[in-house]
Order: structure tokens, then C-alpha cells, then sequence
């Protein structure tokens, strides 16, 4: 078999593996974000398939260039992906369109007219600069939302995930960096080309191994049933863990503290941190442990906002005597438990009695 005849049985093993993700995913998880931003990121990576090549030239045929910019495009996906895969909040807005927008535009821009006038290693410099950006913007969005994500399974298949595409991608920018303007060798193109193969066969088989609702939640997670109620639990090792738990909670109100981490939390209950990740996922049913924090706090600040005597105490004292650090994030956390605002709930409040 030629060289040429492998690497493009590379690349259409690649496309194929990424055409079974995608309908994989859009046919169990079609409704949730995160999932969709996923097959998104999964068919704009049949451009970058399609596409790339680490022999960039002043010449790019015209039918190329599009491909080219969604293959860019691309990485503004998978940026948003790991946002949304990690943060169970995370909604989409107008701007992040915008982004893609114009980096596709950018990178078709330097197919077309940048790069044919002269300026090839300044516009493979700067869409690979892009990429770069995107790759570090998704990397500190795992490494900033590790602490407080409690699905063991999401926490362990997001690191590879998000490593192995910013190693494959950061590691073909810069090489494309390198080479801008001079010719590379087929054996060097069928190379990346099967490297590519892996590095998609490696991706989806990690996500086909794990259960896809630990993936992509049904439902974002407002509030589990009522926060102080104690669930039922099958092992008495772990009923005697949550009874412990919830005394920290209502008791000694820890959620207060400021910046409480699960560490510190599992140190008092002198467990290791992975067990009281599974008690609180498994047994309360919560996928974050600042939305556990945050239901907590909403409770006090509820009975406080409900509370006539505290009628004239200003909202933000009660946010922040009850952990809360400013007042847009406790405002936006009570909303979306109670579906009011602070000061909402408190007029109703007032008014039923």
C-alpha cells in the first residue's frame, strides 16, 4: 500500500469514527447542551480530517478554504464543549457565536487573501496562535471546575479527553508553526494522519465506556429534593457518614466558611475525599459540590428573607452571612432554586402573612 493509500485510510477511518460518535450522541442525548456542543465539535472535526496538512503553501485551491476555516472553527467548539461538559450551568450566549464567527472567518480569510499575497507564515502563525489560546482556555476550564465536580466517572474520562485533543491539537500548532511555507514529505502527512486515527479510535472509545448520564445530565441541577431531609441508605457505614455530614451542615452551618472545599469538609468527617465525592453524588444526588454548598445557603437565606423580623436587613447581609461572597451569584443561585428573586420571595413572603 502507498503512502498516499494510508493516509487516507487513516483519515477515512477517522471520519467514520467520528460520524458514529456524533450520531451516537445526538441520538441518546439530543436535548441536552453539552452533549449537543459535543456532536458539534465531533462533525466540525470531520473538516479538520478532511483538511489538514502540515504542507501549507502560498496555494490553497478556493473549494479548500472553507474547510480550512471550519477545521479552525473548530477549536472554538471544543472549547465550548469542555465548558459545557464541565460546568452543569454553563448556557450558551449570542457572543460565543460571534467567536466562532470570526476565527472562521479570520482563518478563511487567510486562505484566501493573506496567504496567497506573501504572508504565509504570518496567517499559519496566527490561526495556530488561536488554537493554541483555545487549547489553554479549555484546559483551565477542567483544571478550575476539577475540585468541585463529584461524578467520579466524568472526572477521570475529562482529563483524557482534554488531554489527548490538546496534546493532538497543541501539538500540530506548533508544528505547523514550525513548518509554514516549506514543503513536508508525504511520510511526515501520513504520520499525523494516523496519529489522528489513534488519537479519534482513543477519544471514542473512552466515551463509549462510560455511561452517558454521567456525560450529559438529563436536566441541569437545580436543587435535589429538600436539603436538610436525610436520604435513605442501604450500608450503615454511609448512613453514619451522612448523619455526620448533615450535622456539619445544619449544626455548625461550615457552608459558611469561606472558600469551604470538599477537602476541607471530608478532613472533619476524616474520610478521604474521593468517598464523600461518591456519598454526596450517589446518596444525595447532587453532580457539584458548590450547588451542594449553595443549596445550603439558599436555605438559611430563605428562612432569613422569610423572617419578619429581618424585614429591614439589607439582601446582601443575608447573602453573605450565609456564605455567599457578592451578590450576583447568590442572586442567580436563588433563582434558579426558587424560580424568584431574593427580593421577590420576600415580598411573597410578607404578603402571605
Amino acid at each position: 500500500m502507498t503512502l498516499a493509500a494510508t493516509e487516507l485510510a487513516f483519515r477515512a477511518a477517522s471520519v467514520a469514527l467520528l460520524l458514529m460518535l456524533a450520531l451516537s450522541l445526538l441520538r441518546d442525548f439530543r436535548k441536552v447542551l453539552a452533549a449537543r456542543l459535543g456532536a458539534a465539535f465531533v462533525l466540525s472535526s470531520i473538516a479538520h480530517v478532511v483538511s489538514y496538512s502540515l504542507d501549507v503553501t502560498s496555494r490553497i485551491p478556493l473549494w479548500h478554504a472553507p474547510l480550512i476555516a471550519l477545521s479552525t472553527g473548530t477549536i472554538v467548539v471544543f472549547w465550548l464543549f469542555t465548558r459545557a461538559l464541565f460546568d452543569d450551568e454553563f448556557r450558551l450566549r449570542w457572543w460565543h457565536g460571534l467567536i466562532w464567527a470570526l476565527v472562521t472567518a479570520f482563518s478563511f480569510a487567510g486562505c484566501v487573501w493573506i496567504a496567497p499575497s506573501g504572508h504565509v507564515r504570518f496567517s499559519v502563525t496566527v490561526v495556530n496562535l488561536i488554537v493554541l489560546g483555545f487549547i489553554a482556555l479549555a484546559i483551565g476550564q477542567m483544571i478550575a471546575s476539577w475540585p468541585t465536580d463529584l461524578v467520579e466517572r466524568r472526572r477521570r474520562v475529562r482529563v483524557f479527553i482534554v488531554c489527548a485533543i490538546a496534546l493532538y491539537g497543541g501539538l500540530n500548532a506548533v508544528l505547523q508553526i514550525a513548518v509554514a511555507g516549506h514543503h513536508v514529505g508525504a511520510v511526515a502527512e501520513t504520520i499525523n494522519a494516523g496519529v489522528l486515527a489513534c488519537t479519534v479510535a482513543a477519544i471514542v472509545y473512552a466515551m463509549m465506556r462510560v455511561d452517558g448520564a454521567d456525560l450529559f445530565p438529563a436536566a441541569a441541577e437545580p436543587a435535589p429534593p429538600i436539603v436538610f431531609r436525610q436520604p435513605a441508605a442501604d450500608d450503615a457505614a454511609d448512613q453514619k457518614l451522612i448523619d455526620a455530614l448533615m450535622r456539619l451542615m445544619a449544626d455548625e452551618r461550615i457552608y459558611r466558611q469561606e472558600n469551604i472545599t470538599i477537602g476541607v469538609l471530608a478532613g472533619r468527617l476524616k474520610i478521604p475525599e474521593y468517598r464523600l465525592r461518591r456519598l454526596i453524588n450517589q446518596r444525595l444526588g447532587y453532580r457539584n459540590f458548590n450547588v451542594f454548598l449553595n443549596n445550603h445557603r439558599i436555605e438559611e437565606a430563605k428562612s432569613a428573607l422569610a423572617d419578619p423580623t429581618q424585614a429591614e436587613v439589607p439582601v446582601i447581609t443575608i447573602a453573605m452571612d450565609a456564605g455567599f461572597q457578592s451578590l450576583g451569584p447568590f442572586n442567580r443561585a436563588f433563582k434558579a432554586v426558587t424560580g424568584v428573586t431574593p427580593t421577590e420571595y420576600r415580598r411573597l413572603k410578607a404578603d402571605a402573612v
